[in-house]
Protein backbone atom coordinates (compact mmCIF):
# COMPACT_ATOMS: atom_id res chain seq x y z
CA UNK A 1 0.00 0.00 0.00
CA UNK A 2 1.29 3.42 -0.75
CA UNK A 3 0.82 6.46 0.83
CA UNK A 4 1.25 10.03 0.67
CA UNK A 5 1.88 12.91 3.49
CA UNK A 6 1.40 16.47 4.09
CA UNK A 7 1.09 19.05 6.96
CA UNK A 8 -1.91 20.66 8.32
CA UNK A 9 -2.72 24.01 8.81
CA UNK A 10 -1.46 24.08 12.23
CA UNK A 11 2.06 23.07 10.57
CA UNK A 12 1.38 19.55 12.44
CA UNK A 13 2.18 16.28 10.02
CA UNK A 14 -1.03 15.45 8.63
CA UNK A 15 -1.98 11.58 8.88
CA UNK A 16 -1.06 9.47 5.47
CA UNK A 17 -3.50 8.67 3.44
CA UNK A 18 -3.88 5.18 2.98
CA UNK A 19 -3.91 3.99 -1.01
CA UNK A 20 -4.12 1.04 -3.04
CA UNK A 21 -1.48 0.21 -5.29
CA UNK A 22 -3.63 2.03 -8.17
CA UNK A 23 -4.02 5.37 -6.28
CA UNK A 24 -7.10 4.78 -4.86
CA UNK A 25 -8.63 6.17 -1.43
CA UNK A 26 -8.35 2.61 1.08
CA UNK A 27 -9.15 3.52 4.46
CA UNK A 28 -7.47 1.05 6.74
CA UNK A 29 -8.73 2.48 10.22
CA UNK A 30 -10.73 -0.16 12.03
CA UNK A 31 -14.58 -0.05 12.04
CA UNK A 32 -16.98 -0.95 14.39
CA UNK A 33 -20.06 -3.23 13.28
CA UNK A 34 -22.32 -0.62 12.18
CA UNK A 35 -19.10 1.14 9.52
CA UNK A 36 -18.27 3.81 11.34
CA UNK A 37 -14.43 4.76 11.77
CA UNK A 38 -12.42 4.04 14.81
CA UNK A 39 -9.15 5.28 16.03
CA UNK A 40 -6.08 3.46 14.28
CA UNK A 41 -5.23 2.23 17.07
CA UNK A 42 -8.43 0.36 18.42
CA UNK A 43 -9.57 -3.06 17.68
CA UNK A 44 -12.87 -3.56 15.10
CA UNK A 45 -15.13 -5.58 13.44
CA UNK A 46 -13.60 -7.74 10.60
CA UNK A 47 -14.43 -6.03 7.52
CA UNK A 48 -16.30 -8.00 4.90
CA UNK A 49 -14.00 -8.74 1.73
CA UNK A 50 -15.30 -6.90 -1.57
CA UNK A 51 -15.90 -8.56 -4.72
CA UNK A 52 -16.77 -11.78 -3.53
CA UNK A 53 -18.52 -13.88 -6.05
CA UNK A 54 -21.19 -15.82 -4.04
CA UNK A 55 -24.55 -18.06 -4.93
CA UNK A 56 -27.78 -16.21 -4.38
CA UNK A 57 -28.73 -18.64 -2.02
CA UNK A 58 -25.18 -17.92 -0.23
CA UNK A 59 -25.37 -14.28 -0.30
CA UNK A 60 -29.07 -14.07 1.60
CA UNK A 61 -27.90 -16.64 4.02
CA UNK A 62 -24.77 -14.75 4.72
CA UNK A 63 -26.53 -11.03 4.77
CA UNK A 64 -29.18 -12.49 6.60
CA UNK A 65 -26.53 -13.73 10.06
CA UNK A 66 -24.87 -10.58 9.63
CA UNK A 67 -28.10 -8.68 9.92
CA UNK A 68 -29.23 -10.92 12.56
CA UNK A 69 -25.34 -9.71 14.45
CA UNK A 70 -26.27 -6.30 14.18
CA UNK A 71 -24.09 -5.60 11.49
CA UNK A 72 -26.35 -4.30 8.72
CA UNK A 73 -23.43 -2.21 7.15
CA UNK A 74 -21.79 -5.67 6.27
CA UNK A 75 -24.75 -7.14 5.14
CA UNK A 76 -24.66 -4.21 2.91
CA UNK A 77 -21.42 -4.96 1.37
CA UNK A 78 -22.63 -8.96 0.70
CA UNK A 79 -25.77 -7.33 -1.28
CA UNK A 80 -23.60 -4.76 -2.86
CA UNK A 81 -21.20 -7.76 -4.21
CA UNK A 82 -24.61 -9.27 -5.65
CA UNK A 83 -25.55 -6.30 -6.91
CA UNK A 84 -22.16 -6.18 -9.07
CA UNK A 85 -21.35 -9.74 -9.89
CA UNK A 86 -24.68 -10.70 -10.58
CA UNK A 87 -27.21 -11.40 -13.49
CA UNK A 88 -28.09 -7.92 -15.14
CA UNK A 89 -31.72 -8.82 -14.58
CA UNK A 90 -31.03 -9.01 -10.85
CA UNK A 91 -29.30 -5.62 -10.22
CA UNK A 92 -31.66 -3.96 -9.42
CA UNK A 93 -32.77 -6.57 -6.66
CA UNK A 94 -29.84 -6.38 -5.14
CA UNK A 95 -29.01 -2.81 -5.27
CA UNK A 96 -32.47 -2.50 -2.96
CA UNK A 97 -31.63 -4.72 -0.52
CA UNK A 98 -28.35 -3.30 -0.53
CA UNK A 99 -30.20 0.53 0.56
CA UNK A 100 -32.19 -1.49 2.97
CA UNK A 101 -29.47 -2.75 4.65
CA UNK A 102 -27.75 1.10 4.41
CA UNK A 103 -30.72 2.23 5.47
CA UNK A 104 -31.04 -0.05 8.72
CA UNK A 105 -27.15 1.25 9.57
CA UNK A 106 -28.41 4.58 9.43
CA UNK A 107 -31.05 4.68 11.18
CA UNK A 108 -29.47 2.05 13.75
CA UNK A 109 -26.77 5.47 13.91
CA UNK A 110 -29.18 8.02 14.98
CA UNK A 111 -29.68 9.06 10.95
CA UNK A 112 -32.98 9.89 10.46
CA UNK A 113 -33.18 12.09 7.11
CA UNK A 114 -30.49 9.60 5.97
CA UNK A 115 -32.16 5.87 7.44
CA UNK A 116 -35.77 7.06 6.43
CA UNK A 117 -34.72 8.40 2.40
CA UNK A 118 -32.65 4.81 2.13
CA UNK A 119 -35.25 2.62 3.53
CA UNK A 120 -38.07 4.22 1.57
CA UNK A 121 -35.35 4.16 -1.57
CA UNK A 122 -34.92 0.49 -1.26
CA UNK A 123 -38.71 -0.42 -0.85
CA UNK A 124 -39.28 1.27 -3.77
CA UNK A 125 -36.53 -0.46 -5.75
CA UNK A 126 -37.80 -3.95 -4.50
CA UNK A 127 -41.23 -3.09 -5.02
CA UNK A 128 -40.54 -2.01 -8.57
CA UNK A 129 -38.16 -4.98 -9.45
CA UNK A 130 -41.72 -7.51 -8.10
CA UNK A 131 -43.86 -5.32 -10.30
CA UNK A 132 -41.84 -5.99 -13.50
CA UNK A 133 -40.53 -9.39 -12.96
CA UNK A 134 -43.21 -10.57 -10.96
CA UNK A 135 -41.09 -12.59 -8.77
CA UNK A 136 -42.46 -12.31 -5.34
CA UNK A 137 -40.25 -14.81 -3.26
CA UNK A 138 -36.85 -14.44 -5.22
CA UNK A 139 -34.34 -16.69 -3.62
CA UNK A 140 -36.87 -17.47 -0.65
CA UNK A 141 -36.82 -14.27 0.06
CA UNK A 142 -40.01 -12.30 1.00
CA UNK A 143 -39.82 -9.61 -1.43
CA UNK A 144 -43.55 -7.81 -0.59
CA UNK A 145 -42.73 -8.09 3.32
CA UNK A 146 -39.37 -6.58 3.58
CA UNK A 147 -40.80 -3.57 1.61
CA UNK A 148 -43.45 -3.82 4.13
CA UNK A 149 -40.92 -3.93 7.02
CA UNK A 150 -38.30 -1.18 5.34
CA UNK A 151 -41.67 1.12 5.10
CA UNK A 152 -42.46 0.92 8.73
CA UNK A 153 -39.41 0.95 9.96
CA UNK A 154 -39.32 4.06 7.65
CA UNK A 155 -42.20 5.85 9.41
CA UNK A 156 -41.16 4.93 12.75
CA UNK A 157 -37.18 5.93 12.28
CA UNK A 158 -38.73 9.80 11.37
CA UNK A 159 -41.42 10.42 13.88
CA UNK A 160 -38.72 10.31 16.23
CA UNK A 161 -40.09 7.98 18.79
CA UNK A 162 -37.21 5.82 19.45
CA UNK A 163 -34.04 7.61 18.36
CA UNK A 164 -31.10 4.95 16.78
CA UNK A 165 -33.01 1.39 16.64
CA UNK A 166 -31.21 -1.41 17.97
CA UNK A 167 -29.92 -2.85 13.96
CA UNK A 168 -29.95 -6.60 15.27
CA UNK A 169 -33.40 -5.83 16.94
CA UNK A 170 -34.71 -4.10 13.77
CA UNK A 171 -33.42 -6.48 11.38
CA UNK A 172 -35.34 -7.95 8.79
CA UNK A 173 -36.08 -11.70 7.83
CA UNK A 174 -34.96 -12.13 4.66
CA UNK A 175 -36.78 -15.31 3.96
CA UNK A 176 -40.28 -14.78 5.60
CA UNK A 177 -41.80 -12.97 9.14
CA UNK A 178 -39.98 -9.60 7.94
Amino acid sequence: MSSTSSSTSSGRPARARDRDDEGRARNARPRDGLGRPLPYDADGVPRQPEGVVRTPWETVAEAQALLDEGKPFHAHEVFEDAWKTGPEAERALWRGLAQLAVGLTHAARGNVTGGARLLRRGAGAVEEWVADTGERTPYGMDAPGLVAWARELADTVENGAMGAVDAAERAPRLRGGA
